[in-house]
């Protein structure tokens, strides 16, 4: 009966915060255009029109919207329906909270003036600082080889906010074709949700049905063709709550079911960002070197169209978020094999869509010395595709390098055609944010 009761109430904060974020968003972009947080059409985009971005702050209102309704609803209704017991005591909601405003509205203001990627990361840090210091702190897990506890200490500050700050990147990295992030977080959460309902961990899941509501709220505008794109304030909230949500499982019981979850779900974007990082490396280049070797780009290359290939990806996601819960369920062994299953198929996958081999393949030959990556350079150029890549990120990916929702995009259905070389700088005047155009 309380199972029943939780459900039904958490089911109305979910709904609260679809419904506010469908409310917000035209308020956004309205706003949006009236601070010019706005991706002009150019030699780098396809979008004809101006199309807003800051959607993240409609997302943001939904989930606070949501949150603050939980938090008076008792008061004013009378509603005793939701089970407060296993909450995490320790923890500084609001605290966590005024984390994660920080840490939107730093990518607001990304959206609107373009930060210098130093001055985005240290307010990530900030935000996730924040966070950490309200209680959502990795101090403790599960010895996986033995019995009692691994404590972590004064390094739990730091794991923590690298954690989180990881997260908020990954996501931005993956916001790369219209619907795409706010899809696989929406999954996640959905996933998440019904973890947290079945480890009676009732803040885990509050907050995952509170992000799958903001989620599916903006992605009636933002599913392609998208009308308004989340930027930085979407990609770096979503990246943070998600992070939160998955250490919220872990503070009350030390075990790591719902953090692993999560890394599971987000193995997409998350084996995309560690590519990217080392194909850069290994190639000398700069790690906030724009390229179009992406997920994105490789199914766009397939001859995909842009829907199709964001369809693909919430398939695989799916299938990654069925296992997630599957593991959840399991343990030892038997939840061992189902990761290495999961892994080797997207393993599989990956290396049939050619992630790796800008990685795997040698780059340099003893005879004549260093290779010229021209193939590389080619396909940066004629296949740049979705949005921009990290939009700075964590100081670490640039602005320009095919993954935010406004992203290179050349081709009307990701089939082909030509690109503006990298340094188009006329053209990119009107971008504010450094991200070139996306599918709208």
């Amino acid at each position: 009966m309380i199972i029943s009761a939780n459900i039904g109430h958490l089911l109305v904060l979910g709904v609260i915060s679809l419904a506010v974020t469908l409310l917000m968003v035209p308020v956004v972009k309205r706003l949006a255009f009236r601070l010019n947080a706005i991706d002009y059409p150019g030699a780098r985009r396809v979008n004809t029109i101006p199309v807003a971005r800051m959607g993240g702050v409609a997302m943001f209102v939904g989930v606070i919207g949501a949150l603050v309704f939980e938090v008076f609803a008792e008061h004013l209704l009378n509603w005793h329906g939701f089970e407060r017991s296993s909450w995490v005591l320790a923890v500084n909601y609001k605290g966590v909270l005024v984390g994660l405003a920080v840490t939107m509205l730093v990518g607001a203001v990304d959206d609107v003036k373009s930060l210098k990627p130093s001055t985005k990361l240290l307010g990530q840090i900030v935000g996730a600082s924040i966070i950490a210091a309200s209680g959502v702190l990795l101090s403790s897990i599960n010895n996986p080889l033995g019995a009692g506890y691994i404590e972590f200490g004064w390094l739990s500050y730091p794991l923590t906010v690298f954690y989180l700050v990881a997260f908020m990147n990954v996501i931005n990295l993956v916001d790369g074709l219209d619907g795409l992030a706010a899809g696989i977080v929406g999954i996640a959460a959905l996933t998440l949700f019904f973890i947290g309902m079945g480890k009676l961990r009732l803040e885990v899941a509050m907050f995952a049905v509170v992000l799958l509501g903001a989620c599916l709220g903006f992605l009636r505008y933002n599913f392609n063709p998208a009308s308004i794109f989340m930027g930085d304030s979407g990609s770096l909230f979503l990246g943070a709550m998600l992070g939160v949500i998955s250490l919220l499982g872990v503070i009350r019981s030390s075990t790591l079911v719902v953090m692993v979850a999560t890394i599971v779900i987000a193995a997409i974007p998350i084996a995309d960002t560690l590519v990217a990082i080392i194909r850069r490396v290994h190639n000398h280049q700069p790690i906030q070197q724009a390229d179009a070797k992406h997920l994105h780009h490789k199914l766009l290359r397939e001859g995909y169209s842009v829907r199709k290939s964001v369809l693909i990806v919430y398939g695989w996601t799916a299938m990654l978020a069925f296992g997630a819960f599957v593991i959840s369920n399991l343990s030892g062994i038997k939840a061992l094999i189902v990761f290495v299953v999961l892994a080797a198929a997207s393993f599989a996958i990956l290396l049939r869509l050619g992630i790796f081999e800008p990685v795997l393949r040698h780059h340099y030959n003893r005879r004549r010395g260093p290779i010229a990556h021209h193939h590389d350079d080619e396909e940066a150029g004629a296949d740049a595709s979705g949005e921009s890549d990290a939009s700075g990120g964590a100081g670490e990916f640039d602005a320009s390098d095919g993954a935010d929702e406004s992203g290179a995009v050349y081709t009307v259905d990701g089939a082909g055609g030509s690109d503006a070389p990298d340094g188009t700088g006329a053209a990119d005047a009107a971008d504010r944010s450094g991200k070139a155009g996306e599918l709208a």
